[in-house]
């Protein structure tokens, strides 16, 4: 039989080589493709038209990919950060940058339109996941976290002491889902749970006053609101808990890596504070 085939392939010209590289060609040339849904962390341009996505997918993790037309008349408004899709990925390889097509699915920008802080704050989380995540990394529970902040961002008052809390909390997950948690629930000095005022930069665990009080100068200052639900925050409380998040996150989730703050984030102080 096999000589049969050869004999085939000796009657029109080919060799052995030739088939084999018939078939490793066309096995460079198939594609890979996938459906998921999730959430846009960006968009930049990519050329006149076409756009970059970074999305924070549910079974994917973050991926990157190009979307043709995406800052056209048409698909500009599709593509804003925050806004929930359905999207499908093709490429050759799982790492290369591949093509979306893109269907919305909650237009979440709109929401927070004619609400800057707000908008800061959806912003903020976007740029966040984006500049911390590996890609390719599957975050289930992130995104889970994610789209249950945007909805009671949605729900909550104007008043940024409604919300403010629960974008500080989300923070402090952020941190937990990629090995830097917080430990906030006891004293780092005797185990007490009582007047838990500071925390350790060193450590990332709560001090309580009298603990402290010796190296206050040196402590971050722990916001009540993150060991009593019941208090209610103040702005100091805000402003402390996102210095709080902000020093964690420099240090341990972007220095290691080359990486600053976004601007985004720098930029919801303003709006805050």
């Amino acid at each position: 039989m096999l000589k049969k085939i050869l004999s085939v392939f000796d009657e029109f010209g080919f060799t052995i080589g030739n088939v084999l590289l018939y078939y490793v060609l066309n096995l460079q040339v198939k594609t890979m493709e996938w459906h998921d849904q999730g959430i846009i962390l960006s968009a930049r341009k990519y050329g006149e038209y076409d756009a970059i996505l970074d999305v924070l997918t549910r079974d994917h993790g973050r991926h990157c990919g190009i979307i043709k037309g995406g800052f056209g008349r048409k698909k500009r408004g599709e593509i804003q950060p925050g806004n929930e899709v359905v999207v499908k990925w093709r490429g050759r390889l799982e790492t290369h940058l591949g093509t979306y097509t893109v269907e919305l699915k909650n237009a979440r920008s709109v929401s927070f339109l004619y609400n800057p802080a707000k908008l800061a704050a959806m912003s903020s989380c976007c740029s966040l996941v984006s500049v911390a995540l590996a890609e390719n990394e599957a975050h289930e529970k992130l995104l889970k976290g994610l789209l249950t902040f945007f909805d009671l961002l949605e729900d909550a008052d104007d008043d940024i002491k409604s919300w403010a809390p629960l974008l500080i909390r989300w923070e402090i997950g952020l941190l937990a889902e990629l090995g830097f948690g917080l430990h906030l629930d006891q004293c780092a000095a005797g185990g007490s749970k009582d007047e838990l005022y500071y925390v350790s930069p060193k450590s990332g665990r709560a001090v309580s006053r009298e603990a402290g009080e010796p190296y206050k100068t040196k402590l971050l200052i722990l916001p009540t609101f993150l060991t009593d639900r019941k208090k209610e925050p103040t702005e100091n409380d805000i402003e402390n808990g996102l210095k709080l998040t902000a020093f964690f996150m420099k240090r341990d989730m972007l220095a290691p890596h080359g990486k600053s703050l976004p601007q985004a984030r720098r930029m919801l102080e303003d709006h805050i504070l």
